[in-house]
């Protein structure tokens, strides 16, 4: 191979790296920022209520939701 064809694929890494480096430091901040609003939410009147009621339509929903069965190969 080139020497030009091996500095191109170098940067072109290089260049990938930062890309996916900017993107974790990001997932980082979101995960933070997810924390922190959870634990805002918490705090706020009516938590536990809003919380039980969320759980209460998740199940009314799931029951809504035909289950997928496999027959089982014997």
């Amino acid at each position: 191979m080139k020497e030009s064809k091996l500095l191109e694929m170098k940067n072109k890494v290089e260049s990938l790296t930062r890309v996916m480096q900017h993107m974790l430091n990001e997932i980082r901040n979101l995960t933070d920022l997810s924390i922190g609003t959870l634990e805002a939410v918490k705090k706020m009147p009516g938590y536990e209520e809003a919380l039980e009621k969320l759980k209460e339509d998740l199940k009314k929903e799931e029951e809504k939701t035909p289950k997928l069965e496999l027959e089982d190969e014997k």
